[in-house]
């Protein structure tokens, strides 16, 4: 696969998964709970999840170096892990986020935990190489910490979201800044 194509694939899925899990989370605070559709629109929003980070890393201009290679490569695995999560939901009809984190808990706990570490290095390392927009970036950054610090306070779940869509928010930022690069500036 070409870059060009590479870029083309990772930019759409940097765009459409986030935006996808963006919407099932707004139905699952709709219907207070999962429903059947929500969670089959939810694992395919996950779907790519995993390989998305990696993907950005791999069209990235100039690479973020080790640290977002294994920040990338922590929020694949966390992901591998929320997609079987999804499945999970599905096949015992789990009615509601609450009963899914109490039936998984710790392992569910550990993926957070790897969600959040594989973010903020990815993130810090994307801001230090600089080829990403800051905004989509930060944002990026913000919904990982919003989604840090709601786990260790209790909050509503509404709030929980907040911190997914500002996340997903920065994702899409990225995913449009690669299908639409900037031109260098004309030379007078």
């Amino acid at each position: 696969m070409s870059r060009s194509s590479l870029s083309l694939v990772v930019g759409c899925a940097a765009i459409l998964a986030p935006a996808l899990h963006s919407v099932t989370d707004v139905m699952e605070w709709y219907h207070q709970g999962f429903t059947t559709t929500q969670l089959w629109l939810n694992y395919l929003a996950f779907l790519p999840m995993p390989w998305l980070l990696l993907g950005v890393y791999a069209v990235h201009d100039r690479r973020p170096g080790a640290a977002g290679l294994v920040g990338a490569l922590l929020y694949g695995a966390a992901f591998t892990y929320f997609s079987y999560t999804t499945l999970y939901a599905l096949d015992q009809q789990v009615p509601t986020y609450e009963d899914l984190w109490s039936r998984l808990g710790g392992l569910y706990t550990l993926h957070g935990g790897l969600m959040v570490a594989g973010g903020l290095l990815f993130g810090v390392a994307v801001l230090r190489a600089g080829w990403l927009p800051r905004t989509a970036v930060l944002l990026f950054l913000a919904g990982i910490v919003v989604n840090l610090v709601l786990a260790l306070v209790p909050a509503p779940e509404l709030l929980q979201t907040l911190g997914s869509g500002l996340r997903n928010l920065g994702l899409m930022g990225m995913g449009y800044a690669i299908l639409m690069p900037r031109l260098p500036p004309a030379e007078p």
